[in-house]
Parts: C-alpha cells; structure tokens; sequence
C-alpha cells in the first residue's frame, strides 16, 4: 500500500497536511523474524505496513502469547509508549521481510500542535486502535475458539497461509491439536 492509501484510510486531510505528515514520514525495511518493537521499552516510532506482515505478542515465561497480527496498510504502534510515553508490553516480530512507512512520534506530536487536520488524524488513528482492541478482547471473552478462528479467517483469509499455525493458535487461545481439529471440522 502506498503511504497516501494509509493516510487516507486513517482520515482524510487536506493535501497540505498531507505533504507536511509525508515529509515526515521514511520508508524502512527490516527481514524476517526482526523485533521491531520490544517489550519493556520506550518506543520512539509508529510503523505503517507497505508490504508484509507481523505479530505483536507479549513474553510470558511458559511460551509468548500471540494478540495481533498486522497485515498490508495496519498500523504498528505501542500504545503505552504512544500515549503516555511509557515503556510497553509486546513485542512485535516480522513474520516475513517487511517494508514499512516509519513516522517519530516527537514529530508526529510537533505536527499536531501546528496543524488541526494532522492533530485530527491523529485523533482518529487513536480511535481507529482502541477499536480494534476493544474487538480482540471481546471476542476473547464473547466467542468460542471455533468462532474466533472463523471471524479471523472471515477477516483476513490470507493469515493462513502466511502465518505459522502456532501462532494462530496462540491468538485464538486454544493448542496446535484444537486449531487442527477446529479446521478438519471445515
């Protein structure tokens, strides 16, 4: 995806505010299984996904626990860094080589005090996050491990083929043996 399509489906803005976010804006790429974000750390930059996809989990002593997979046009940010400037909880791992669009928050919040419309995007990517979250922990309390697996498949069907089946099975909370019985069942 291209950094317009991103901004755009984040919230319009007039095509000078554009330019001014795009200025600050690089593209990086990083291979395959990089961290890209780290637990228990400040981090000073939000990613916007060009081409690839990664999972955030959090480190647990037992065996990491897989919460979001990031696809082609997501957003990949700490909120805990993001908002409150505090160190996160997740990683973040590139489960295939990764182009990204690389933003600075220090810039990013520079733009927002000189600019209502980015200040207003910025509003509505903050938004657009907490929804997302606030649909992964209902359906973790809500819906039963088959109809997790199917609304994930429902919304993004190229997960399967592009993530390893231990972490989708850790996103939907279940073992690699019920993940495998869950899809036979289809």
């Amino acid at each position: 995806m291209t950094i317009d399509e991103i901004i755009d489906q984040i919230y319009n803005i007039p095509e000078s505010s554009k330019t001014a976010l795009k200025e600050n804006i690089s593209e990086v790429a990083y291979p395959k299984n990089h961290i890209l974000l780290k637990a228990d750390k400040i981090e000073a930059n939000i990613y916007f996904i060009k081409k690839g996809i990664v999972r955030a989990f959090a480190p647990q002593k037992e065996k990491d626990i897989t919460f979001w997979f990031g696809e082609e046009g997501e957003t990949i940010l700490s909120m805990k860094s993001y908002v409150e400037r505090k160190k996160g909880y997740e990683n973040v791992e590139l489960l295939e080589d990764c182009e990204l669009y690389e933003l600075k928050v220090a810039h990013l919040n520079n733009l927002y005090n000189q600019d209502i419309h980015i200040a207003n995007w910025g509003r509505k990517l903050a938004e657009k996050e907490l929804l997302k979250i606030e649909s992964r922990v209902i359906s973790s309390e809500l819906l039963s491990a088959k109809e997790r697996y199917d609304a994930l498949m429902s919304n993004s069907p190229s997960l399967i083929q592009r993530v390893p089946l231990k972490y989708i099975a850790s996103y939907l909370g279940i073992t690699p043996v019920s993940l495998s019985r869950i899809r036979k069942e289809k």
